[in-house]
This record gives C-alpha cells, sequence and structure tokens, in this order.
C-alpha cells in the first residue's frame, strides 16, 4: 500500500472532501491497493445489496451471500471500466450470486427427492408463524419465477430505474416492462388468493 504523508493528501488525491468520497475515487483507490476504500465502499452500499438479496434468495445463508458478492466485486475491481457505474455492476454480482444459488439449491434439491426416494424420511410439519404484510410478500415472491423477481425487486423494492434494471439483468428495456408486467400480476392474484386485496 502506497505510503501517506502526515496530512493524509498526496499530490493525486483531491483536496476536496466530496471528490474523496465519490465511488469514482474510491474505486481508482482500490484499484491502487487501497483495503480502507474498499471497506468505504462496502458500508456504502452493503445495506441495499442485502435489501436485494434478501428479496431474491430469502434470509437462508444472506450473509454469506453478501460476503459472496463483495468478494467478486473486490476481485472483479481491475476489470472494472467504468466507475461512475459501480452501483449497477455490484447489482450485476448480487444476480448472479443468487443465480448461483438458486442453481445449487435446485440441485441439491434434487438429490435430496433422489435420496428420499431410497430412503424415505419423514417430514416436520411446517412451522406456522403469525402473518403479517412482509411474510406474505416474501411468500408471493417465492412463487414467482427468479427473472420476475428480480426486475420487481431491483425495480420496486430497490428503487432502480427500468433502464439499469434492464443494464444489471443483460436484458432489453421491453423485457423488463414486459417482466415487470407479469410480475406484478402474478403478485396481484397471489395475494388475492391470500385473502388481501392490493
Amino acid at each position: 500500500m502506497p505510503s501517506v504523508p502526515f496530512d493524509g493528501l498526496t499530490s493525486e488525491q483531491p483536496s476536496d472532501k466530496s471528490a474523496r468520497d465519490t465511488d469514482a475515487y474510491l474505486i481508482k483507490r482500490c484499484k491502487e491497493g487501497d483495503t480502507q476504500s474498499f471497506r468505504q465502499l462496502y458500508h456504502r452500499h452493503q445495506q441495499r445489496v442485502r435489501s436485494a438479496l434478501y428479496q431474491l434468495s430469502g434470509a437462508s445463508h444472506l450473509d454469506d451471500l453478501v460476503q459472496e458478492v463483495f468478494l467478486r466485486a473486490w476481485k472483479g475491481l481491475p476489470n472494472l471500466r467504468q466507475a461512475s457505474q459501480f452501483s449497477t455492476w455490484l447489482y450485476r454480482i448480487a444476480w448472479n450470486v443468487a443465480s448461483d444459488q438458486r442453481r445449487h439449491f435446485a440441485q441439491a434439491n434434487t438429490q435430496r427427492q433422489t435420496l428420499s426416494k431410497t430412503h424415505p424420511v419423514e417430514q416436520e410439519a411446517p412451522d406456522l408463524m403469525h402473518l403479517h404484510y412482509q411474510d406474505l410478500v416474501q411468500r408471493g415472491l417465492a412463487q414467482i419465477s427468479l427473472e420476475h423477481r428480480a426486475v420487481l425487486v431491483l425495480h420496486y423494492l430497490e428503487d432502480v430505474p427500468q433502464k439499469e434494471v434492464a443494464q444489471i439483468l443483460g436484458i432489453p428495456v421491453g423485457t423488463v416492462k414486459s417482466r415487470l408486467f407479469h410480475a406484478r400480476d402474478a403478485m396481484r392474484q397471489f395475494l388475492q388468493k391470500q385473502g388481501v386485496q392490493p
């Protein structure tokens, strides 16, 4: 790590504190090996990443998923070309981590089903919890495909514009709009079945 003079400023650092606090500046410092700058990026973005992953994947293994996103971000920073689009890039990593996790659980579930056919296991009754709105939303999100859930979560719960959602997911804006329409409709139907009028 480069040495820093006593006053904390080098000739390459902007003297304006707001300029030193931008993602672009912090990314530049990260690329130079400054782990403290990455720590600042983590603290700045981790809650939004955690929220998106929670909506996409649920609470199970959430800390591990968030850690995986930021580990991939750290490793991928040298290849990031447009530091101004860091949050979009970070959401893309979160989407990839959620997709990988979903594939992993699907494979594990298939293996469990195969094992349960050869060695039947008695399953416990589902845990009955007091339902509230957030539980209904989570259950509704679990009922729709990951592709539809991703656009719904990013656009409505994370307030990401449709154009940026398209960039994150690598799909056209028209596809984002279509998926939003179908996802809203599926959520509406689920909530109506649960006795809630959206």
